[in-house]
């Protein structure tokens, strides 16, 4: 079924081929339609459109303007495009065959913004990463698998880090697995279990996972107007995602993660003060050089997490809330959680402080429930 529009006019519509429903997205003006394959997919608590890299522009400006179409954006509705008008939604995986050595796809993350036609390629997503692994097998970018085969090794080369990425794909009789029993919290229902390895991926934006070099250390951060500045206590780490990490106390937010999500939610000028945390943490990590300039050049990258210690009986380790492109994030990012596990297992950052000692994985609390995460830090 293709659904097409006259001119002044906009559609977007399904390709059926084989079982599978491909959106297509027109252009207002007939003469400038161009149907580009596209297939939505959630990976972990994020949505993304997942693309072939050998059906969109070279990288640069022209790329870029025909992604921005295709997700509608700039629009806050992002009605005219593929996009969910929300952060968690707003992403994208491009695909295709491998540049690098040892690795069997190439993959480029762009988070999209809605605000402004801006996409940013700063940083990487854990939760979409987790989609790769299952396109690169159903759509063919991979050598056959043995028939008796149950699951599926993936090296993932992520683009935006350099960084190799392994992800392990269970398969069934027509490609990648879909239905199983594993659930992620502010995700409904069950699905296939994906595990991915980012042990590659320390210092993959900075260079170091400490950028500073330093566990712990005071950000001067510029006051709102004429408000003096003031100095907060922070890690800074990059593993999976560079991450500025400050206490939720020291922001005046409640430790229990839903609790810190709906104060941040409601009050902008506190937003206003992570984003000037965030950007003082931006220029101490090398990313921009100067804090006004993060929300412009890297809007996505670094995370800030507000941690604290979970109160007595909470069925998990440590408390944590991650703002991310100015917004509350409303479950856990992927590549946060392992900047989270590594600064919770090392010794002296303000996360091992608010850390109860794990018997097994890292069990992060937030907004929509708890994480597991498996780590491992070499302190020495």
């Amino acid at each position: 079924q293709v659904l097409r529009g006259s001119a002044g006019s906009s559609y977007s519509g399904l390709v059926r081929q084989r079982g599978r429903s491909w959106p297509i997205f027109f252009s207002p003006r007939a003469a400038m339609q161009r149907a580009i394959r596209t297939c939505l997919m959630r990976g972990g608590s994020s949505k993304g459109v997942f693309l072939h890299s050998r059906d969109l522009p070279a990288a640069g400006p022209l790329r870029d303007a025909v992604v921005l179409r295709i997700f509608g954006s700039p629009d806050a509705r992002q009605i005219d495009g593929l996009g969910g008008a929300d952060v968690l939604t707003s992403k994208m995986a491009i695909v295709g065959p491998p540049s690098v050595a040892g690795a069997d796809v190439d993959y480029t993350f762009g988070q999209v913004s809605f605000a402004g036609p801006v996409v940013d390629y700063g940083g990487n997503c854990g939760n979409i990463s987790a989609g790769v692994g299952p396109f690169a097998v159903d759509e063919g970018l991979l050598p056959a698998a043995e028939p008796s085969a149950t699951e599926r090794a993936v090296r993932i080369h992520n683009t935006n880090t350099g960084a190799i990425l392994l992800a392990t794909v269970p398969l069934g009789p027509r490609g990648a697995e879909v239905d199983g029993a594993f659930a992620i919290a502010g995700v409904p229902g069950t699905g296939a279990r994906i595990d991915l390895d980012f042990s590659e991926t320390q210092g993959s934006v900075t260079g170091a996972l400490l950028p500073s070099g330093c566990r712990r250390e005071r950000l001067d951060v510029a006051g709102e107007g004429a408000d003096a500045p003031e100095a907060v206590e922070a890690t800074l780490l990059d593993a999976g995602q560079p991450t500025v990490f400050v206490r939720a106390t020291d922001l005046g937010l409640p430790a229990a993660p839903a609790d810190a999500a709906e104060a941040l939610q409601r009050d902008d000028s506190l937003l206003r003060r992570v984003e000037r945390l965030r950007g003082a943490g931006a220029v101490r990590m090398g990313i921009v050089k100067r804090w006004e300039d993060s929300q412009v050049q890297s809007p996505y990258t670094p995370f800030v997490v507000a941690v604290g210690a979970p109160a007595p009986g909470e069925p998990w380790d440590l408390s944590a809330t991650c703002v991310f492109m100015q917004r509350v994030h409303k479950a856990y990012p992927v590549t946060g959680s392992v900047a989270t596990v590594a600064a919770a297992l090392l010794c002296g950052t303000v996360v091992h402080d608010c850390t109860r000692p794990p018997t097994g994985p890292v069990r992060i609390g937030h907004p929509s429930g708890v994480m597991e995460v498996h780590g491992q830090v070499s302190d020495g």
